[in-house]
């Protein structure tokens, strides 16, 4: 392998490798491997710059303690001891003098990108190692931590390599778009606050930063978007989705906790833009008061789905109330006096036209030009030419002439509220190609220009959408890095952890509508051994077979150790119970027995709550989950029929 020596430092010589040394996600724009080895074991001493806010150093806490390491912290490096250092570029504290003394570049922090830091890791002359996480301000540091709790993740594949002995490196990192993340705004049951918790420290892992909060069946962003969330709330209506004080309280602290924005969002309809309406602003503002008492510090305002405006007065009126209440944010919140903790950032706005095909080009370039009196900073979203279009920067060149700036993109995947009974588990491709309504043949551009956000209106069952949301995040923090099919093979792990990962491989393409190309093959096989008059079910019945193990394996998430796995069960239940009942079923039926037939579409082990509407339109409903419906569920009704 050719190696460039670059720089000596210490015991460890920076080097240009073909292999890099540790696998990370999102991957990171540039890793250069050094020669040797650091050693990381029983104490390190975390040293922190008075830039360095306490998240960032109860983050780094947190990953030293969950990999077996105990913590110490220091204001200066500690003599024999591994330390992790934590700092700011230029701020001439201890972590960025450690950085010109090892001759690091700095190149990283002058490109106009997001997140911007470097990390390197380093040996003394003891060979404990040195850690130097240093970033454009604290929150790209946090980001730094992301990388090295999955560098901590290492396992030597080196015969040679020592239990805590890490290879030397250093990262040269940032992110290509600046937010990224959710916006839970999908028709369904909203995500239980421990779904959203556990969503944020999912996003903190994989360095995304951005969730807005807009669920249309909660009663108090839409129907009751004036009121205060309740104080108490009874079982039945926890199981739909419903909120407490104490519950948003607490899903904002954890969001702080974990550095991801929990945007609050209203959607106050058709009243945002009644003339007749004097006092909109005063009730949204009374309801962001109440917002910001329980720990929020965004705000987003929805008026999508309720029609789309063409009269001049009426979006000239809708523009300048947007700009009034974010001026109010700014007297009420933002003032030179205010605590750094109490301040806000800018809107988030979703306005009624957010997919420019639904008019004709001069009625969008009207509509956006009417919101170009709107201050920039106020991010305005679109969907795109359509409702499910595949973030392109084509899309975003149209929008931007009008509007005269950059949009922010709302992306409808994996989102199944049109098609409430699938579950989209596959790669992104493959679900592009499983939703009906994204192109089949869209991809992902190599270079996503004219956007500063990417967040991705998911599925109602918020733990299986992490597969997707880990590739999504793959893609948005390096575009063209970006590997279809390895960052699906990474996300499984990342979802349901190392012993999990190979069962859920096998049971993806099974839990999706489309069932498995090879279950397919299968079935085309032994049906023409039928009509052979030679029936030859042994394969069939194997590959079957291979799905029940598989799902008897999958239902030890139900007791795992981890709630994460917890919860990750109880999305996927309905569909895992229905595929491991057919398939047994139809291995019955292929040995000649005759057992009971499965009811496929009435059993409640099979079926899941749907709220659907807006407004005074939300209604409750159930239905039943369709895993493998396009194969094994027609192979198990011929099969009955077949015995009649």
């Amino acid at each position: 392998m050719k190696r460039t020596v670059l720089t000596l430092i210490g015991l460890c010589v920076m080097i240009v490798v073909a292999a890099q040394p540790y696998t990370i996600y999102p991957i990171p724009q540039q890793q250069l491997a050094r020669e040797g080895h650091a050693r990381l074991s029983g104490t390190v001493c975390v040293v922190a710059e008075a830039g360095i806010d306490a998240v960032t150093v109860a983050r780094a806490e947190e990953v030293l303690r969950e990999h077996g390491l105990q913590v110490t912290k220091a204001h200066r490096p500690q003599k024999g001891s591994a330390n992790l250092l934590l700092g700011i570029n230029g701020s001439r504290g201890v972590a960025d003098k450690e950085a010109s003394r090892l001759n690091l570049s700095r190149d990283v922090f002058a490109l106009p990108k997001f997140d911007r830091h470097l990390l390197s890791l380093t040996t003394n002359k003891r060979g404990s190692a040195q850690v130097l996480i240093l970033g454009e301000n604290t929150d790209a540091t946090f980001c730094g931590l992301a990388s090295l709790e999955q560098m901590l993740d290492y396992e030597s594949t080196d015969a040679k390599g020592a239990k805590g002995e890490f290879p030397c490196v250093t990262l040269y990192d940032y992110a290509d778009i600046r937010d990224r993340g959710i916006i839970e705004g999908y028709y369904g049951v909203p995500y239980s606050a421990e779904v959203t918790k556990d969503l944020f420290r999912f996003m903190a892992r994989y360095k995304m930063n951005t969730y807005m909060y807009g669920a249309k069946s909660d009663p108090y962003h839409s129907k009751l978007w004036g009121e205060a969330y309740p104080t108490a709330i009874t079982p039945e209506q926890q199981r739909i989705g419903y909120l407490t004080q104490d519950m948003l309280s607490d899903i904002a602290s954890v969001g702080a906790a974990t550095k991801v924005n929990f945007i609050w969002a209203i959607h106050p309809g058709n009243a945002f833009t009644d003339a007749n309406n004097q006092q909109v602003l005063d009730q949204i503002e009374h309801k962001f008061a109440d917002m910001h008492r329980l720990g929020v510090r965004q705000f987003g305002v929805f008026v999508d789905d309720v029609g789309v405006p063409s009269d001049d007065a009426t979006l000239k009126l809708g523009a300048d109330r947007l700009t009034e209440l974010q001026r109010r944010i700014d007297e009420r919140w933002n003032r030179p006096d205010a605590q750094p903790a109490d301040t806000v950032k800018p809107l988030h706005f979703v306005p009624q036209l957010y997919a420019f095909s639904w008019v004709a080009a001069e009625q969008a370039r009207r509509f956006f030009g009417s919101l170009s009196t709107v201050p920039e900073k106020v991010r305005i979203y679109i969907t795109g030419r359509n409702v499910w279009s595949v973030p392109n920067s084509t899309d975003l060149a149209i929008v931007r002439e009008y509007l005269g700036h950059d949009t922010s993109w709302w992306w409808n995947y994996p989102c199944n509220d049109n098609d409430v009974t699938k579950l989209f588990t596959m790669d992104m491709y493959a679900n592009f190609h499983d939703e009906q309504h994204i192109a089949t043949l869209a991809r992902l551009e190599p270079q996503l220009k004219g956007t500063p956000t990417l967040i991705i209106n998911p599925m109602q069952q918020g733990e299986v959408s992490k597969i997707a949301l880990f590739s999504v995040a793959d893609y948005a923090w390096n575009n063209r890095a970006f590997d279809n099919q390895q960052s699906w093979e990474a996300a499984l792990p990342a979802v349901v952890g190392r012993k999990y990962a190979p069962t859920l491989r096998t049971l993806a393409p099974y839990l999706r509508y489309f069932d498995a190309d090879a279950l397919n093959y299968v079935v085309k096989n032994y049906r023409n051994s039928v009509e052979r008059g030679r029936p030859q079910p042994g394969g069939l019945v194997s590959q079957l077979r291979s799905v029940v193990t598989a799902c008897e394996q999958m239902e030890g998430l139900k007791t795992s150790d981890r709630a994460s796995d917890r919860l990750f069960y109880e999305d996927v239940r309905p569909w895992l119970l229905k595929l491991r009942a057919m398939a047994a079923e139809a291995i019955e039926r292929l040995e000649g027995r005759t057992p009971e037939a499965v009811d496929l579409e009435q059993n409640p082990d099979f079926q899941f709550p749907i709220l659907t509407g807006l407004g005074d339109g939300i209604s409750l409903s159930v239905k039943t989950a369709e895993p493998s419906a396009e194969v094994l569920q027609p192979l198990l009704i011929w099969l009955r029929e077949r015995e009649k």
